[in-house]
């Protein structure tokens, strides 16, 4: 059994607060920590994105330095209140938002970094944490707070070799989000080629050229695009004027709208009361608005209900859509993601499904992608004022249908890019339960590193 040991967190860190910052500062100068950033990553990220414009006084007092907490200090809901992101390395000239909290460690050798990432994002932690918060109209996080917070910590050598093994698990997720995107990247392009500008290959029906691709790694966003004939429009493929659409079309396409080419269900209608434990015998998972982030689908914190409240229609399948129809904000409408996973998991009211006809799921899911569908969600919510979209609105956006021909080399190009990228999210969904799982065993001593080591091999 492992030695644990209790710690006060104020006798283990400073805290201070973050810069106050003026919009004229935002967007350029030198690299920011927003709350974003923390909110979103266990670690902050090799580059910080955004930027802030600040001076030598100002970036020594919200310096940035290796060993470093931040911790979101205040948020509409409890959830979102004390997310931790840490800093394993310094960051030259870099601030942090007056939005979060840093705390810095008094010494190098009682808290690993890499350890205390994981440690602040793990259950154990959230529940204390979300116990000692504060609501008042917003959570917030004090100094009071701060004082009441208890670490339970292994030895420093212990923690160096139990963070080193959960690092190595999470520079995996990210290797494979990092593919992801750039997959996802290849898809957008060859996309906007063929059915935003209409240079598709345009001798393909000749039987050249070779549109499929031999591989997906390391390719390139440019890959799909190698070696292809001349685009279809650029090269005076015959252009038809479409009124259903208002605009030239390649010859044989046609208009259309969603509902010709998928189906829009609305999700399960529950309300407190009808929510069980999970594992409680006949019941399925819901998934709700919270677990599309961007357009990555994940199966955190879902609720479970009676699955007789879920109708057949109801449940999620592999390449299903899955789309946020209401929210208090505008910017989370129409957000949607793939869904990739094999287990029986339905959606909530606020959600909807499009499930489209098996030869458009990878159009479709490109269109509902595209900024062109976004902007037009955000002009209809703006028109009625409300952040809401019913379904015959959404069934009835516009959309070009190709011709079978075309659609069908589509698919040669992109479906393996999804494949893969359903292949590795998959195996993040794994890792990220078996890093989960494993802090308390390692911590308690229940399993050996060496032992966790060879569980990692046998998930990659």
């Amino acid at each position: 059994m492992t030695h644990l040991k209790n710690y006060k967190f104020a006798d283990l860190y400073e805290m201070s607060s973050g810069i106050s910052s003026k919009p004229e500062q935002a967007g350029h100068g030198a690299p920011f920590v927003s709350f974003k950033t923390v909110f979103n990553n266990y670690f902050l990220p090799d580059i910080l994105h955004d930027m802030m414009d600040t001076g030598e006084e100002e970036q020594k007092v919200y310096s940035v330095k290796e060993g470093d907490i931040f911790l979101t200090r205040t948020s509409e809901t409890l959830d979102e209140l004390g997310m931790s992101s840490v800093a394993y390395k310094d960051y030259p000239s870099a601030t942090f938002s007056g939005f979060l909290k840093r705390l810095r460690p008094i010494d190098d050798y009682t808290v690993y970094p890499k350890y205390i990432a994981f440690y602040l994002r793990s259950d154990l932690f959230r529940k204390t944490m979300n116990n000692n918060a504060i609501m008042t109209l917003r959570a917030s996080l004090n100094e009071q707070i701060f004082s009441y917070l208890d670490l339970i910590l292994p030895s420093f050598d212990q923690q160096k070799k139990i963070g080193d093994l959960l690092f190595s698990i999470y520079q995996r997720i990210e290797l494979n989000k990092r593919i992801n995107a750039e997959l996802e990247a290849m898809a957008k392009l060859v996309y906007e080629y063929w059915f935003v500008q209409f240079d598709f290959p345009f001798d393909f029906a000749q039987g050249k050229p070779d549109v499929s691709l031999s591989g997906v790694e390391g390719s390139g966003p440019s890959a799909p695009l190698r070696g292809l004939s001349e685009g279809y429009k650029s090269s005076g493929g015959k252009m038809v004027w479409n009124e259903e659409l208002k605009r030239d079309v390649p010859e044989g396409w046609r208009g259309g709208t969603i509902s010709d080419i998928a189906t829009l269900t609305r999700g399960v209608t529950y309300n407190k009361d009808d929510i069980q434990e999970e594992g409680a015998v006949r019941t399925v998972p819901i998934l709700r608005a919270t677990n599309i982030t961007g357009n990555q689908i994940d199966l955190n914190n879902m609720v479970f209900v009676s699955e007789s409240l879920a109708d057949e229609e109801q449940i999620l399948r592999p390449y299903d859509i899955l789309i946020t129809m209401s929210s208090g904000s505008i910017d989370h409408i129409g957000k949607n993601g793939f869904y990739f996973f094999d287990g029986k998991v339905a959606f909530g009211a606020f959600c909807a499904k499009i499930e489209a006809i098996e030869d458009f799921k990878f159009y479709l899911y490109s269109y509902t992608q595209s900024d062109f569908f976004f902007t037009t969600i955000k002009n209809e919510c703006l028109g009625t004022n409300i952040n809401n979209l019913n379904g015959s609105m959404v069934k009835g956006f516009k959309l070009v249908i190709p011709d079978n021909l075309t659609l069908e080399k589509f698919n040669q190009i992109v479906q393996p890019l999804y494949e893969k990228i359903k292949v590795n999210t998959k195996e993040n969904l794994q890792l990220s339960k078996l890093r989960d799982w494993l802090l308390p065993m390692l911590m308690n001593g229940q399993v050996r590193v060496g032992e966790a080591e060879e569980m990692v091999e046998g998930q990659v």
